[in-house]
């Protein structure tokens, strides 16, 4: 499904992603693990389009998006939930929703969309008339999922979902993880906490400053020596 050929990109001087070979197959979850800086979330930017890289290809279902704006790419169902969550506080969180299937011309494919999307969170079709800003920092995760959503993805990114939630949240947050993944969309996951993220998905990539350094099974890097000390706080 999706491709990353030679992946390079810089900021000036700054080379920030050097050669990133990575591929995802329909269906996957796949987790993309590094410190802080590594060059992860800057990765996700690139394969949604918000960034063009400055060399290499990003082949989404046999086509070449690295020269593509980022509504194209959300066109083909490439879908990025960003770090920070995004959401657009002063709004209801019915407009948020409303925003994600802007590109949906057809009423009755929208509501069939929105129904999905608030299937996996039915609190959102309660409370669809408050305020987004007034959602707790994992209520606001939600939604932002959600909106993806009612996109459709074929494939969706999502940047630390659990970032700065409690340990009850973000359980929540997985849970709704994994459920898309039983639902047959294919993820690629950011996220600071390595081993829940490698608990539910199948295969894994390493980055350390800008390069893949390490890519397997997730199962195997759970009981990988290195991987526990690095990223997982476990001491061998």
């Amino acid at each position: 499904m999706l491709e990353i050929r030679d992946v390079c990109f810089s900021y000036g001087t700054i080379q920030v992603l050097r050669n990133i070979n990575m591929q995802i197959s329909e269906g996957e979850l796949v987790t993309l693990i590094g410190s802080n800086g590594a060059g992860k979330t800057t990765m996700l930017s690139v394969i949604s389009g918000l960034m063009a890289p400055s060399s290499g290809s990003i082949i989404f279902e046999g086509k070449d998006l690295s020269k593509m704006p980022a509504h194209k790419h959300v066109s083909r169902g490439l879908i990025h939930v960003p770090e920070g969550r995004q959401i657009f506080a002063k709004m209801t969180i019915e407009e948020n929703l409303r925003l994600g299937g802007y590109l949906v011309n057809d009423s009755g494919e929208y509501k069939r969309r929105f129904d999905e999307a608030i299937s996996l969170f039915p609190w959102l079709g309660e409370r669809r008339k408050q305020n987004a800003g007034s959602l707790s920092g994992g209520e606001q995760q939600m939604l932002a999922i959600a909106r993806a959503l009612v996109g459709k993805p074929r494939l969706l990114l999502l940047d630390e979902p659990s970032l700065g939630l409690s340990p009850v949240l973000t359980r929540q947050v997985f849970d709704a993880i994994e459920n898309l993944k039983k639902q047959g969309i294919t993820i690629l996951l950011v996220e600071q906490n390595a081993y829940e993220a490698l608990q539910i998905s199948g295969r894994a990539y390493v980055m350390e400053t800008g390069r893949i350094t390490m890519s397997g099974l997730s199962r195997d890097f759970i009981n990988n020596e290195e991987i526990k000390r690095a990223y997982l706080g476990m001491a061998s």
